[in-house]
């Protein structure tokens, strides 16, 4: 059989399209499987978050359960998360509906990814690359906006007393590794969310691959698979334990660079 290579590649460029009817349209954009998780997740925080501004509107209490635990979390995060990171509640409060949004966000797609054959967004680089990009954008721009442009990377270089000489060598240095170790720790932001649930999902994948390969030694595979099951079932117990914590952190992390960025030395 003939393979046409310039065939498959024109093929594999083409944009994704679908029929509608007798129509056929073509989308400017891929669809996958992470983005229609996200997507779900967000009209899921949209449905959510609109019923509960209407049960607490003009200062009502929330009443039932589901609303009663919603309302212990945003007060935790408000009180013990962004007041604490960012300082002033008055500041600290114009921030919240962000940090709120990204702890919520990333639990969402976290607790998903536990349903099996879906897999967490939050295991994709491209994915928590562009949350940390966000924390990264705010924090910059809201230092630019209290310190002025000039004023917020001057203010990088930390203030040390030292003869004029040695500063005209020393701050460009300083200045360079304070940059540079700012782009290094929202690039942690990132790629610790990754490690951390890509590391689960392997794991649970790896065990429950020894089912699979110790299927032709007879009766070894009953119970290297009751124990694959069993110790897969203490793993995902584990992954709901990390998604909540991994939450917690970005959200906190973030919360401590947007303080950071706005308090200079």
């Amino acid at each position: 059989m003939n393979l046409d290579i310039d065939s498959i590649a024109e093929h594999v460029n083409d944009a994704p399209s679908f029929h509608f009817f007798d129509k056929h349209i073509e989308l400017p954009f891929w669809i996958t499987k992470y983005g229609v998780i996200e997507l779900i997740v967000a009209l899921m925080m949209v449905v959510l978050f609109l019923t509960f501004a209407q049960k607490i509107k003009g200062g009502k209490q929330p009443k039932g359960r589901l609303w009663n635990f919603l309302e212990v979390f945003l007060l935790y995060i408000r009180d013990n998360v962004v007041r604490p990171s960012i300082g002033h509640k008055e500041v600290a409060d114009r921030y919240f509906p962000y940090i709120c949004t990204l702890f919520f966000f990333v639990l969402g797609c976290n607790l998903l990814g536990l349903v099996p054959f879906l897999g967490s967004p939050t295991g994709s680089f491209s994915v928590t690359i562009v949350l940390a990009l966000f924390t990264f954008l705010i924090g910059v721009c809201s230092g630019m906006k209290k310190y002025g442009a000039a004023g917020y990377w001057l203010g990088q270089v930390p203030n040390v007393e030292m003869p004029k000489a040695m500063a005209f060598v020393v701050k460009p240095m300083l200045f360079v590794i304070e940059v540079f170790g700012l782009l290094v720790k929202h690039s942690v932001l990132a790629i610790r969310l990754l490690a951390n649930m890509f590391a689960g999902h392997t794991v649970v994948a790896v065990i429950m691959a020894f089912i699979s390969g110790t299927a032709a030694f007879g009766a070894v595979w009953y119970p290297v698979a009751a124990g694959s099951i069993g110790f897969s079932i203490c793993m995902n117990m584990l992954e709901l334990l990390v998604a909540f914590i991994q939450a917690y952190i970005i959200s906190f992390l973030s919360a401590l660079y947007i303080g950071m960025a706005i308090h200079q030395h």
